[in-house]
Formats: C-alpha cells, structure tokens, sequence
C-alpha cells in the first residue's frame, strides 16, 4: 500500500473525450458546409436574392444546412458549458447560466431552421 499521493474521487468534469471529439467532429461539419456555401457563391453570375433563394431551395443544401446549424448549436454549448464549469463556481449561478444559455442557443437554432424553411 502507498502512503503517498492523494486519493482523489474525480466527479463532474467527465466529458473529456466525447466532447472533445464532438467539437472535432462539428467544426468539420461546419467546414464542409462553409466549402459548399463558397463554391456556390462564387459560380459565375449575379449575387442577389433570387440566387440565394436557388441555392438554398435545393435539398442536399437544405440538409446540410439544417445539419450545420444543429451542429453549431451543439458546438457552441459544449464551448460555452466548459466556460461556465471552469470559471463560475457558485453553483446557483453556474446553473441559471447554463439554463440562459441553453434557451438562447434553443431559440437562436429555431430561429435559423424557421428562416431556412421559409425559403
């Protein structure tokens, strides 16, 4: 038996390589959809709405659209959530802010889903 060290219970913070992964596997997402967005924008033509509404009325783009704000969504909370876990320690506040954030990034994602099913 040692008798040196700490016996230390590690709780909480348990996330560690799922959520790194997911952050890993979201930026990529979000990278194919920033290639296909600019591939698209810089076809020969006239930049204006009609061509936006065509871009994003097809639907492997709406797909990938929709996928690209769920990942951003999902992206931003685990940002965010390691931000609140690592620096706010008052649990009270910590919750009521991660409960902020999650209904913020909820509604910014209907939001954006509205917006693009309205096209």
């Amino acid at each position: 038996m040692s008798t040196f060290g700490s016996k230390r219970l590690v709780v909480g913070a348990h996330y560690g390589l799922r959520d790194w992964l997911a952050q890993r596997v979201t930026a990529v997402l979000m990278a194919l959809f920033t290639v296909a967005l600019l591939v698209q924008v810089l076809m020969p033509g006239a930049l204006g709405y009609d061509r936006w509404a065509a871009i994003f009325s097809q639907q492997w783009m709406k797909v990938l659209t929709f996928v690209t704000i769920l990942s951003l969504t999902y992206h931003a909370w685990v940002g965010v959530r390691d931000i609140w876990m690592d620096y706010i320690k008052p649990v009270g506040i910590r919750l009521a802010l991660q409960v902020f954030s999650i209904v913020w990034l909820l509604g910014c994602a209907g939001w954006a889903i509205q917006v693009l099913w309205r096209l």
